[in-house]
């Protein structure tokens, strides 16, 4: 069975910075490009980075572009998202997702995680 999950998350100062993990069965890592989304209860699911196979491409959404930084170690199977300067507004659970091709699109993308809980206060 494929897994994703998801740790790193927690309550944090505005700010802050925390660091994702998400960690991946071989099957569903290898050859996969791995995102980032996050949810607010009520809210549509939103983007917030993708990095490609093996790493070479990489994008974040405007909100988050330069305070947080997506990476991948292959070897563990395991994508990271760094977050920096947190604000108030990053509150939300976070998802990891793989898929087989780099999009913001959230239907675009196989396997995700159970999430994990970020929480920024003011």
């Amino acid at each position: 069975q494929v897994q994703l999950v998801e740790s790193g998350g927690g309550l944090v100062q505005a700010g802050g910075s925390l660091r994702l993990s998400c960690a991946a069965s071989a099957r569903t890592f290898s050859s996969y490009n791995m995102a980032w989304f996050r949810q607010v209860p009520g809210k549509e699911r939103e983007f917030v980075a993708y990095i490609s196979w093996p790493g070479s491409s990489i994008y974040y959404a405007d909100s988050v572009r330069g305070r947080f930084t997506i990476s991948r170690d292959n070897a563990k199977n395991t994508v990271y998202l760094q977050m920096n300067s947190l604000k108030p507004e990053d509150t939300a659970l976070y998802y990891c997702a793989a898929g087989p091709s780099g999009s913001i699109i959230y239907p675009s993308y196989d396997y995700w995680g159970q999430g994990t809980q970020v929480t920024v206060s003011s």
